[in-house]
């Protein structure tokens, strides 16, 4: 089959918007068995077509520079999809997120309270150059019962389209509405649509650059929930045990630049500067370029190339680099550490490296945001990582959800009140 999803007029968009919300209806009568059965279905799918994936991939790395920091979200290689397809069974292998009981109370009158888990309904999902979030978003989606609408960037057209083909062929298959997963068009009249799509769409979360976060937060007319840019720091202790620290430093920075959890900056105390050209030493092997402040600048030079080397200034901090570049800001002590990333922090992960137990629970009970490390890369905040499977997005924000969103975020709750025939007086 074709995928329907390349629209033309306002109408058209909400003739599939509604059918996406009779689809999501739909799902509340397949049992769990079905959809892991599903969910596995498609994970062989997507396996058994890999060098389709590649080759429609190739058609979206052709467009663009590799030196874009992009370009590494955007690529897919076979052992990506394998990851991919084993985050998904990972999905499948879970229990289901609806209809777990919350709270159960009777109450005096004989009247028995129950709060209940239950879909949204309809998600709207709005993300750039990531062909993964595709796969991602639908298995958590089915799995909590939700239909999804997906909006990805143009940049991904051919993988995105290719993708939603597989999972739609499968749907088809087992004869499960296709509409519960709708791929939009990559232009902006779609996204529009999917921001105003007041009383059909439930929920709207983005996953992309922070602009694309202030744009959807600014212009939506329906809930959405942030996973905020990731602006993460480091700070290493004057008692933080230097092997651990190279190797945690070295692995948040360059495991993968492209992603949220990415190292942007080391923040240290001042009495362990001596460390810092041991601390940075794996950094140079990946052409690490440091924006140090002046007395992290003095302690590196004539330590770390100096093509590599450059002073810090203002916009060095608070920013996600999304590539090989970190900054590197010098502390008198922890309190000054915090005030930094209080200043700078995007609340996604922040890390300690410190022998100090107590210094280490201060910084935990202390510093807003969703993730907090001790003496461990931030490179683990992911959904995956976590145990959740997959996940749809790292939540930044503090109502509903926070870090790593996956089936259990997915749902909401309703109450069921039985009873006997008590009234009220």
């Amino acid at each position: 089959m074709e995928i329907s999803a390349i629209l033309t007029n306002k109408m058209d968009y909400n003739n599939e918007f509604q059918a996406a919300k009779r689809a999501g209806k739909a799902l509340a009568f397949l049992d769990n068995n079905t959809i892991n059965k599903v969910l596995l279905a498609i994970g062989d799918s997507v396996l058994a077509q890999t060098s389709l994936l590649l080759s429609e991939n190739q058609k979206d790395l052709d467009r663009m520079d590799p030196s874009d920091p992009k370009y590494d979200r955007l690529k897919l290689t076979a052992g990506r999809i394998e990851s991919i397809v084993s985050d998904l069974k990972n999905v499948a292998a879970l229990p289901s997120p609806v209809g777990r009981i919350l709270m159960e109370t009777t109450r005096p009158n004989g009247m028995k309270i129950t709060k209940i888990s239950v879909p949204f309904g309809l998600i709207g999902i709005i993300y750039e150059a990531r062909p993964n979030v595709s796969l991602d978003v639908f298995s958590l989606c089915f799995k909590s019962g939700n239909a999804c609408m997906l909006k990805g960037g143009s940049d991904a057209g051919y993988s995105n389209r290719a993708i939603v083909k597989i999972i739609r062929d499968v749907l088809e298959a087992h004869q499960i509405p296709v509409a519960c997963c709708t791929l939009l068009p990559t232009g902006r009249e779609a996204t529009t649509a999917l921001l105003h799509a007041e009383g059909m769409v439930d929920l709207i979360i983005p996953r992309g650059s922070q602009s694309l976060i202030r744009f959807v937060r600014e212009n939506a007319k329906i809930p959405v929930i942030e996973t905020g840019a990731g602006i993460c720091h480091t700070y290493f202790d004057i008692v933080g045990n230097k092997e651990i620290g190279r190797e945690i430093i070295n692995n948040a920075k360059t495991r993968r630049v492209s992603v949220c959890n990415a190292l942007d900056c080391l923040i240290i105390h001042e009495e362990r500067l001596d460390d810092l050209p041991f601390l940075c030493e794996k950094l140079a092997e990946s052409r690490v370029i440091i924006y140090a402040d002046e007395q992290a600048f003095a302690a590196l030079s004539g330590f770390y190339p100096g093509d590599l080397l450059q002073p810090a200034t203002e916009e060095s901090f608070g920013t996600e680099f999304l590539d090989y570049k970190m900054s590197i800001q010098t502390v008198a002590n922890p309190e000054e550490a915090l005030e930094h990333i209080a200043r700078y922090s995007s609340k996604h992960s922040e890390c300690i490296i410190s022998e100090n137990p107590a210094t280490v629970a201060w910084f935990q009970r202390t510093v807003d945001a969703a993730c907090i490390y001790e003496n461990v890369s931030t490179a683990f905040t992911d959904g995956a990582q976590f145990g959740l499977g997959a996940e749809i997005g790292i939540s930044t924000q503090k109502l509903h959800a926070r870090g790593p969103m996956a089936l259990e975020e997915l749902t909401t709750y309703k109450w069921i009140i039985n009873g006997s025939g008590q009234i009220r007086k």
